[in-house]
């Protein structure tokens, strides 16, 4: 029963991975640029949660519309002055630039907030389910972050605009000839992707404490994530993250938390050895 108990804790946070992987994996898919960012935009997002939450006590849930429009807006300036330059350009100009954006980011974040911890204390306290305690905000957490990963499927596939982005990240060249606006694609691209990672850093915000340099240790789950489900695939980053947060937790109950932290680069060597392409992946 403990063995469950912490199997469905897993599978908790493994939704709020989800959510965070999925705009990676999206806005890879569509620009083809490695955004080593993403994780400070998380970061950003949690932050602006804290702070609303701290200053004006705002309930952490109706914090995450304003996470996702400031992140938004903030992704789609840097898609428009910056990223937008990189499109079909080497990935290691894309990795340079992102990464610089990255230190940036944590940097000012360090400046306004410190490198202290900080916390959103928000429904202390589990539920009991079927025999099995499970945490609150977790499942609070799990249940908002599959709700915007599922909405951003259902846009991806079934909205005019979706089709546009799909398009256009099978062959931009083709969907310009068919009248798409592929500069506007890619903006609306960038800045959905970030907004999900915004969303995202609300959620892990209710559930862990934060800082500033914890963009970096997200961004390398991140990657196992859309490397074990496959690069642009957005099911993939899906299961994969469900994959993830189980071993997370699993680890965790039989060693320690540090060593569970290692869990997601072990992941992501296994399956560059043994598939590169991920398990919904397509070999180029």
């Amino acid at each position: 029963m403990d063995l469950l108990q912490v199997i469905v804790s897993g599978l908790l946070l493994g939704g709020v991975y989800a959510l965070f992987a999925a705009g990676l994996s999206m806005i890879f898919g569509v620009l083809r640029v490695i955004n080593l960012a993403h994780g400070e935009l998380m970061m950003l997002g949690a932050y602006t949660t804290y702070w609303l939450y701290a200053e004006w006590g705002v309930n952490p849930l109706l914090t995450l519309p304003v996470s996702a429009v400031v992140i938004f807006g903030l992704g789609a300036i840097i898609e428009r002055t910056l990223i937008d330059r990189l499109v079909n350009q080497p990935l290691l100009s894309s990795l340079l630039l992102t990464f610089g954006l990255s230190t940036l980011f944590m940097g000012t974040a360090l400046y306004f907030w410190t490198a202290n911890f900080r916390s959103v204390p928000y429904l202390s306290g589990s539920i009991d389910v079927v025999g099995l305690d499970v945490s609150k905000t977790r499942t609070v957490a799990f249940v908002i972050a599959l709700a915007v990963t599922g909405a951003a499927y259902a846009f991806l596939r079934y909205s005019t605009f979706g089709k546009a982005i799909r398009a256009t990240a099978q062959h931009s060249e083709v969907a310009q000839v068919c009248g798409i606006d592929v500069r506007r694609v890619r903006i609306v691209t960038f800045g959905l992707g970030s907004a999900m990672a915004g969303i995202a850093g609300s959620l892990i915000a209710i559930i862990f404490t934060i800082s500033p340099e914890m963009g970096r240790a997200f961004i390398g789950r991140a990657f196992a994530i859309v490397v074990l489900g496959g690069l642009g695939s957005f099911i993939g980053a899906f299961v994969g993250a469900l994959m993830l947060g189980v071993t997370e937790t699993v680890t965790a109950y039989y060693t320690d938390t540090q060593l569970s932290e290692a869990v997601a680069y072990a992941v992501l060597v296994i399956v560059l050895l043994i598939r590169p392409s991920g398990l919904f992946g397509v070999k180029d």
